[in-house]
């Protein structure tokens, strides 16, 4: 059973009422998404906050984050109103087919519901923060031409099956992959995560990898220690 809190360098994550918690997909994007050239940010499905907490420590950008699960919205305010970056953080509790935004961002993130096709859990909560039946790939890319500036991205993580379909699908709607980061738990193992940066024009792609531990468990690689350092206490 997850803790109730985690604690990170410069913010906590409280997450006993989110049906989404801390994990290491929601850090991996968090450490990883460019926002160099990011004023405006859209995080879609935020569950506690925390990647709208990491991308407002790494830049000075107006995020705003979006939650349809009402206890997970409460749970997402309350750590964003207790973090150094409340003034720019902006939450709503609405799913992605009905949020409407007069402005448009220069980046969306979102680490989505993934397992389409698979068991549901019984428990509907649960089953929203791992399962398509809420939020589709299509949905999110449906979604990109209101949502996004000429010029924006989508960022995101998913796991290598699901992530290499998404990868498929977006080019139907007019979106390549512009870097690829392919992400291994161990050295021995097989890419298990891919973080992906979409945008309109038609690149070729930049693939990185990156393993997360040496072999043993907590045992981390130079690599995810520099990525992650600025959040993890234990680095």
């Amino acid at each position: 059973m997850a803790n109730d809190y985690f604690s990170f360098k410069q913010f906590t994550i409280w997450q006993d009422r989110s049906a989404f918690k801390v994990g290491t997909d929601g850090v991996l994007l968090g450490a990883c998404a460019d926002v160099s050239a990011a004023k405006r940010i859209l995080d879609i499905g935020s569950g506690t906050g925390l990647i709208a907490l990491m991308l407002a420590q790494r830049s000075q950008a107006e995020i705003v984050a979006i939650e349809p699960d009402h206890d997970s919205y409460l749970q997402c305010c309350e750590n964003i109103n207790n973090s150094p970056w409340k003034n720019r953080i902006t939450v709503y509790e609405s799913a992605l087919h009905d949020f409407r935004s007069v402005e448009k961002y220069d980046l969306v993130v979102t680490n989505p519901p993934y397992f389409s096709g698979s068991l549901v859990n019984p428990d509907y909560r649960k089953s929203v923060t791992r399962h398509d039946i809420s939020l589709s790939s299509t949905d999110i890319l449906k979604s990109l031409d209101s949502l996004l500036n000429e010029e924006g991205y989508l960022q995101l993580i998913l796991p290598y099956a699901e992530g290499n379909i998404f990868l498929a699908e977006a080019v139907e709607y007019g979106f390549y992959c512009h870097d690829l980061l392919k992400v291994k738990p161990m050295p021995t193992s097989e890419v298990r995560r891919l973080v992906m940066r979409f945008g309109r024009k038609r690149v070729r792609t930049s693939e990185k990898f990156l393993t997360i531990e040496f072999g043993r468990r907590h045992e981390f690689t130079d690599e995810y220690m520099k990525l992650t350092g600025d959040f993890y206490l234990k680095f």
